[in-house]
């Protein structure tokens, strides 16, 4: 029961702090021209625009870390006061949502988790993870169907619980670990470094993505 109350708060911490800090910042324009206005105090995390170390990791890991927290912070940021409509707005028929793209994003670093905490090759999922995230990762015709009618809350505890786990598992690992080099990944010799980088650049592909749908919103 103890450590279940820790999760929970744990999760309710990286919720409430992701929120706090989008909701300090305001305008999303800010990200696009940050010298145009000092960003102050924003969040409980007072280091969130430190990228570098952090206490509870090895050095490496931690400013993964920092980067990884300031990017979530960042792609939260467009969307986080969206109807459930809002959520589930099509620019065309072809297009993905917001809502299934931030469950793309869970999926993504859900997989990875697989990957790189349980040393599995890159598809060999468990049944439970393919039925939960499969849709979500490869979005499209069938994520338009069945993703839908959602509100921020259901797919920012996503989010969220995917957070915690990879946020758990870096803190018991340590920088040889992030460098060490899959040489049969089909990218190539990848570091465990550059695939968590990927995790984080990732989101911000679609956070250009979000902030274009939302502009096209009426």
């Amino acid at each position: 029961m103890e450590n279940e109350l820790k999760s929970v708060n744990r999760r309710n911490f990286i919720k409430t702090s992701s929120l706090l800090t989008i909701g300090t910042l305001g305008s999303t324009s800010l990200f696009a021209a940050p010298h145009l206005k000092p960003l102050g105090n924003v969040s409980q995390e007072d280091d969130i625009n430190i990228v570098g170390p952090k206490e509870g990791y090895t050095p490496q890991i931690g400013t993964l870390v920092s980067m990884m927290n300031w990017m979530r912070m960042v792609i939260l940021a467009p969307v986080k006061d969206m109807s459930i409509s809002d959520l589930d707005f099509l620019i065309d028929e072809n297009a993905n949502t917001i809502g299934a793209m931030l469950m793309h994003l869970a999926a993504t670093e859900r997989f990875y988790q697989i990957h790189t905490f349980e040393n599995k090759k890159w598809g060999d999922w468990s049944k439970e993870d393919k039925d939960k995230w499969n849709v979500a990762s490869g979005l499209g015709e069938k994520a338009r169907k069945e993703i839908k009618g959602n509100n921020f809350d259901y797919y920012l505890n996503h989010l969220s619980e995917i957070r915690e786990n990879t946020l758990k598992e870096f803190a018991n690992r340590d920088d040889e670990w992030l460098m060490s080099v899959d040489n049969d990944f089909p990218w190539g010799p990848t570091n465990n470094y550059c695939k968590w980088f990927h995790v984080c650049e990732h989101e911000s592909n679609h956070n250009g993505q979000f902030k274009f749908i939302r502009s096209r919103i009426k």
